[in-house]
């Protein structure tokens, strides 16, 4: 799970893995492998990518699409409700 919602911020924020890795302070190899899902970062690295993602560290690790239709949380920023908007049955 870890291993897409990195790609997916990535991508988001138009990092490269280069990027990502010179902000953190690893190897672009490191970077390619934990969005591969070949490894997975330690809690220091975890905490350091969600910071430069601007998210919460248990959505970094355990978000999925399957069981939100919200998306990645913004760091700080709370969702109390959905509404849906438009073709209203009006009978």
């Amino acid at each position: 799970m870890i291993h897409m919602n990195l790609k997916k911020l990535r991508k988001k924020h138009r990092f490269t893995q280069e990027e990502v890795a010179e902000k953190i302070g690893v190897s672009r190899q490191a970077v390619a492998k934990w969005e591969n899902g070949e490894t997975v970062p330690d809690i220091q690295h975890c905490t350091a990518l969600a910071d430069l993602y601007g998210v919460v560290l248990d959505d970094l690790v355990h978000y999925s699409d399957k069981h939100s239709e919200i998306g990645l949380r913004p760091k700080g920023k709370h969702i109390f409700g959905m509404v849906r908007v438009g073709n209203e049955d009006r009978s």
